[in-house]
């Protein structure tokens, strides 16, 4: 490696311990990124990935819409009414309530392909429903992050239709092909969250941490008597993604579309004042590009240094120089360096475009080297601290990163060494 490649290791463990001191995470991911970028004197690769990120529309329509969507059923005790309708039958799963939130979340996942958009989404409706239910905070955001591995399986993640291409199959004969693992991992992480929970005692949330997650996030005191539209308004968003996605494509719609739709419909349900109702979605908005935007950013340029260091590519040069290492390096490779950069898509596409093409070299086919990648790559970010998924949870949940993190990293190590043993 190179001696900037030296330098990141040491700024990535000088950027984990700040972040585990809870220091502004924002000011440690830009300061670590732009100083890897200045030393290996390519300060605008810096100020290009802060352009690019802050002008992502995917991840700006998914996040901030959700967020402006959840602000508005804050407002008008729509999220309290449908807490109250379902924390009584769901009190009685007890810790198997995880479980459970990690099989939704990723059927759901299926038809909102992006991690942060389908958290968003997703965790403003069934985390405060289990922290309600005795669940502590960082245990329903664990199993959300869980399951936001679905996307896996469907044809609008992009490395589906790229690996499929290399292979020369079609998309959906690419998903079948790499189905029966995915199952396997998704099995992994839902048996995960529940064995995690109760290691860690995560079903006895006391009456202070329930509190506490309140009042960090806005929770209202639960109705007493439950209004059933008001109930159902914060699933008409989900419902709208989940039929326009799969069995009524006439009404298929993004993110935000269905969020916007979401809103009206709750103005109309509840008939508030429709200027303060205003006010506070667009207030939401601003607060998710500010809170979760920011660090989605600053993360991406500190991925950005490591790239410009030097240390990725050193890495990927390394499984492509050693055929033996290569065959391990399908699914460790690219999910340590998930783990590291915090994006799966970044490790994932590097692998599969230097060595997948050269999986005959190492006696495997490409498209099962492809997706030995594309698995690992997304464990590897459901375990990163500074995955941008990972930030938008801790903020729905009210738990710093690491505590998420430290639940998810034992399934998700289980489960890459799982998979490179089934498919190598």
């Amino acid at each position: 490696m190179s001696f900037t490649a030296w330098i990141a290791l040491l700024v990535i463990l000088a950027t984990v311990y700040a972040l585990i001191k809870r220091y502004e995470a924002r000011f440690v991911l830009l300061t670590g990124g732009l100083f890897l970028c200045c030393i290996s004197l390519q300060p605008m690769d810096a100020l290009n990935r802060f352009a690019t990120v802050m002008t992502n529309s995917s991840l700006i329509m998914a996040i901030c819409s959700s967020m402006g969507f959840a602000f508005v059923i804050a407002h008008t005790g729509c999220d309290q009414n449908l807490v109250t309708l379902l924390v009584k039958p769901l009190k009685k799963l007890g810790i198997f309530i995880l479980p459970v939130a990690t099989i939704i979340t990723a059927f759901i996942n299926l038809a909102i392909p992006s991690a942060a958009g389908c958290a968003a989404a997703v965790g403003t409706t069934f985390i405060p429903v289990m922290v309600r239910s005795g669940i502590r905070p960082a245990a329903a955001g664990m199993a959300i992050l869980l399951g936001t591995y679905g996307s896996l399986l469907s044809p609008g993640t992009s490395h589906n239709p790229f690996v499929a291409d290399l292979s020369g199959l079609q998309v959906m004969d690419f998903i079948f092909l790499h189905s029966p693992y995915s199952f396997v991992v998704l099995g992994i992480a839902a048996i995960g969250s529940c064995v995690v929970g109760i290691l860690c005692r995560d079903n006895q949330a006391t009456a202070d941490e329930i509190k506490a997650y309140e009042d960090a996030t806005g929770g209202n005191v639960e109705v007493t008597k439950v209004n059933i539209l008001k109930a159902l308004a914060p699933l008409v968003p989900l419902v709208l993604l989940l039929l326009g996605n799969t069995v009524v494509p006439a009404i298929k719609m993004g993110v935000a579309q269905a969020m916007v739709i979401g809103a009206v419909i709750t103005l109309l349900i509840c008939l508030v004042n429709p200027q303060q109702f205003t006010k506070e979605f667009f207030q939401g908005m601003g607060n998710a590009y500010g809170s979760v935007m920011g660090i989605i950013i600053a993360a991406s340029v500190f991925a950005a240094g490591l790239e410009s260091a030097g240390l990725v590519g050193a890495f990927v040069d390394l499984l492509r120089g050693s055929n033996e290492f290569a065959r391990w390096g399908g699914s460790l490779g690219p999910f340590f360096m998930s783990v590291i950069t915090g994006s799966g898509d970044a490790a994932t596409m590097a692998f599969n475009q230097a060595v997948t093409p050269h999986a005959a070299d190492f006696g495997m086919t490409i498209p099962n080297l492809g997706a030995l990648a594309f698995i690992s790559g997304c464990l590897g970010r459901t375990m990163s601290p500074i995955a941008g998924v990972v930030i938008v949870i801790s903020g729905l949940s009210a738990t710093a990163p690491i505590q998420l993190v430290k639940r998810t990293a034992v399934p998700m190590i289980i489960a890459v060494f799982v998979v490179a043993l089934i498919m190598v």
